[in-house]
């Protein structure tokens, strides 16, 4: 991946570990990123109200509230791009964390520069447009300008992982998509094998669209293979 500079990117982290927290935020400095930091999730959630960063760094072991519950917190009220930290890098836990709402997971020892490129990754995603910037179909609004989505005329709330798969599958609609296909597609870095991640995002998916797995009417599970978008399809 090139090194590419992002401009007036602003940057949260919430972590306790302060000394971590200096050096990323001189490195992430070289990429004109701009870092603020909490080592408490309440002075995080405070500083994220009265200035809403573009992209948070959350850790999963913090004091007094873990990470799981500050993305949750979070996720009441803003669909700003999160990625999760955490030294113990369970799958477990990175399945938790996309469940409740983040967008990529990063366990602990990492290499700076493999942050920069998630960073990347998430907010490439959240920029990309189309040049049809919004598409009907099936009762299905999808507006890549203003990041929104309308299912018979009613929002939805989605993440902005959610936003792109249900994106990338409309796009593709009639198609089958591997989770290989749809994991490369959506971070554009090298991850190692998480097919759960993907199955994670479908199942969020289906329950906002209210999407019955055994009768759909979006979203069919090819077994074995991965996934198709079938919304519109009599339409």
């Amino acid at each position: 991946m090139s090194e590419q500079v992002l401009n007036r990117i602003s940057v949260l982290i919430i972590d306790d570990d302060e000394k971590l927290t200096a050096l990323l935020a001189e490195f992430l400095g070289n990429f004109a990123i701009s870092v603020k930091s909490a080592s408490h999730p309440e002075t995080g959630l405070r500083m994220l109200k009265t200035d809403p960063p573009d992209l948070i760094i959350l850790d999963v072991m913090l004091p007094g509230m873990d990470g799981f519950a500050v993305c949750r917190k979070i996720r009441e009220t803003s669909m700003i791009p999160i990625i999760m930290l955490t030294a113990r890098g369970d799958l477990a836990d990175r399945v938790v964390g996309l469940e409740i709402g983040a967008d990529d997971y990063l366990p602990k020892p990492f290499e700076p520069r493999e942050l920069v490129a998630r960073i990347q990754a998430v907010l490439r995603r959240g920029e990309h447009q189309l040049e049809n910037d919004r598409l009907e179909v099936g009762g299905l609004m999808l507006d890549w300008t203003s990041r929104m989505a309308r299912l018979d005329d009613a929002p939805l709330d989605l993440t902005t992982a959610e936003f792109d798969l249900l994106g990338m599958l409309v796009r593709s609609r009639g198609r089958v998509l591997s989770r290989d296909y749809i994991m490369s597609e959506s971070h554009g870095v090298d991850l190692e094998a998480f097919d759960r991640s993907v199955d994670v995002l479908i199942s969020r998916l289906r329950v906002k669209l209210s999407d019955d797995p055994s009768n759909p009417r979006f979203i069919r599970t090819v077994r074995g293979v991965g996934y198709s978008y079938i919304g519109g399809e009599s339409d």
